[in-house]
């Protein structure tokens, strides 16, 4: 049988996180288990009383003497944040933010890239979300590839259709006249 037997060090802290507001519930469960089991409650009681798996009760008693007080809280997954990584991406990200120009989240991942930061675009657009950077969508138009001569032509020929000297003043070969006999199929 298992049972955790705790120092007066040991007793306090965990007499301190029953009472610790920011535990979540699974985490206060953990710390119940222990005082429970420094009782003199065995596994399975305490697994009956907080409705858990003995097993899952046996494995937080097994690595609480190494483990303390603090092995009772959830570790988020993963490795920690790299805050001096994420300092240097948000400064280059500000200084490009801040050039004259339009920038997609694709263009600024290559730019961060010409400086030695790799990141993807998709991560690049997480970046800029924690920036709070407004954004919009660009418009396409050929505007800056027209010939001021070929538009010139192109608005004249446009006005004239519109006050009526289009094609119905042309003499046409082709005759739409009622007379003509219907057009086999």
């Amino acid at each position: 049988m298992i049972r955790v037997s705790l120092s007066d060090d040991e007793r306090a802290a965990v007499q301190a996180a029953r009472r610790d507001p920011t535990l979540t519930p699974p985490e206060r469960d953990r710390v119940e288990m222990v005082w429970l089991s420094a009782d003199g409650w065995s596994p399975p009681a305490i697994a009956a009383h907080f409705e858990y798996c003995a097993a899952t009760v046996r494995t937080v008693l097994k690595h609480f003497p190494t483990t303390g007080v603090a092995g009772l809280r959830r570790r988020s997954p993963g490795p920690p944040p790299n805050l001096a990584r994420r300092a240097q991406v948000t400064a280059a990200l500000a200084r490009l933010l801040g050039q004259e120009r339009t920038w997609t989240a694709a263009q600024l991942a290559t730019a961060l890239g010409e400086q030695g930061i790799t990141l993807s675009t998709r991560q690049t657009r997480k970046y800029l979300k924690r920036l709070d950077a407004r954004w919009r969508r660009t418009t396409h138009s050929l505007r800056h590839k027209q010939e001021p001569a070929r538009v010139e032509r192109a608005e004249r020929v446009l006005a004239n259709l519109g006050k009526g000297k289009g094609r119905g003043d042309v003499n046409s070969p082709i005759s739409t006249s009622a007379a003509s006999p219907p057009a086999s199929r």
